[in-house]
């Protein structure tokens, strides 16, 4: 397979998710690596020295944003981009203070995916949505600030928010609010 547009590993827990992006990343050029498990990402990243890694936020056991550090610390001329079901702006502002070069949200698309590698569009260019942002959605950004305030620590976040930690539990388990 050629590699002539680079090499990106993508590091997500869905397998077929990743089969589909690393055929369609196949088809513009990319020699493609898949990793399903923080552990296996850092192996494969010592190997493979790719040149873009996709990295999906909620892996098995651990937060991306625990491995992004030492990815890049593998692959230091790599393009990281974030790519997740889960996102807030905590977390989105975690993850490029840690070196991310750009933040997903899925469902993305291979040609989204290249933008955002490539620095995504000019600021000017984001249209400002005409709709405010829902209170459901601001208190899903709250306790994602919060969570990450605490180290991801449930109990200590439950206790900072005032309320059952169960009760936080269950609102972490659920998907963010759109908008």
């Amino acid at each position: 397979m050629s590699d002539a547009a680079g090499r990106i590993l993508l590091v997500d827990d869905d397998p077929v998710f990743t089969q589909v992006l690393a055929r369609g990343f196949g088809r513009r050029g990319f020699a493609t690596l898949a990793a399903q498990d923080a552990a296996q990402a850092l192996s494969e990243c010592a190997r493979f020295a790719p040149t873009h890694i996709l990295l999906d936020l909620n892996l098995p056991g651990t937060s991306g944003l625990v491995i992004l550090p030492q990815l890049l610390a593998l692959a230091p001329e790599a393009k990281l981009v974030v790519l997740t079901g889960y996102s807030s702006i905590a977390t989105a502002v975690s993850a490029t203070q840690a070196g991310a070069t750009n933040y997903l949200c899925k469902p993305a698309t291979v040609e989204e995916i290249l933008q955002a590698f490539a620095g995504g569009a000019a600021p000017g260019d984001t249209p400002i949505p005409p709709d405010p942002i829902s209170v459901d959605r601001l208190e899903w950004e709250h306790i994602q600030k919060v969570l990450k305030d605490n180290d991801n620590n449930i109990s200590a976040t439950a206790r900072a928010l005032g309320m059952h930690r169960r009760t936080l539990q269950r609102k972490l388990q659920k998907r963010p609010v759109r908008k």
